[in-house]
């Protein structure tokens, strides 16, 4: 069976909205709030060099879709299959993108064969969804000395199994990297 993991910028608080741009009043917290230092994002080329495929809610798909294939960084993800769990997508521009229509679909995905993990990005309401079915193995938290109050939290009390710390580490801008996994 493959790993799961949901991979976010989070805020002391839990919030994970709109840390690069989107409709949060603030917006870009993870580059406009925080000095940038290049390890704090060492976890992110691992990830993507690791993942054999990407998994994303709908509201992630249409933000990263017209973005990341431009993007050389991203030419790894841009070439692996990807898969958004969307009831209303029907034809994915997004080279190499399918359609799943429930989390029994994600279920199936995690236990065909494939080389390397699968990665959640972002997607707040997929990753809760996903949490409460069981189907998360592991978390990867970029944990930001930011609070925001409010915002689409990762978190909501109804996930499924406990957390053990796997891994942290924490740099010179105050962002601690927390690897958990997912115990039942």
């Amino acid at each position: 069976m493959r790993t799961l993991i949901v991979t976010e910028f989070i805020t002391l608080d839990g919030i994970i909205d709109s840390p690069g741009g989107g409709d949060h009043p603030r917006a870009g917290w993870t580059f406009k709030e925080v000095p940038f230092v290049e390890e704090a994002y060492e976890i992110k080329g691992t990830e993507q060099s690791e993942a054999g495929a990407m998994l994303m809610g709908r509201v992630s798909y249409d933000e990263f879709a017209p973005v990341w294939p431009k993007m050389e960084e991203f030419a790894e993800y841009n070439a692996m299959p990807k898969y958004v769990v969307s009831s209303t997508l029907s034809d994915p521009e997004w080279n190499n993108t399918s359609v799943l229509r429930s989390l029994d679909e994600v279920a199936e995905l995690k236990h065909r064969d494939g080389d390397g993990t699968i990665l959640v990005h972002g997607s707040a309401t997929l990753a809760q969804g996903l949490a409460e079915a069981g189907l998360v193995d592991r978390y990867h938290l970029l944990v930001f000395p930011v609070a925001l109050g409010e915002g689409k939290r990762l978190f909501n009390g109804r996930e499924a199994g406990k957390l053990q710390l796997a891994e942290h580490e924490t740099y010179s801008n105050g962002v601690a990297k927390q690897v958990y996994d997912v115990v039942r």
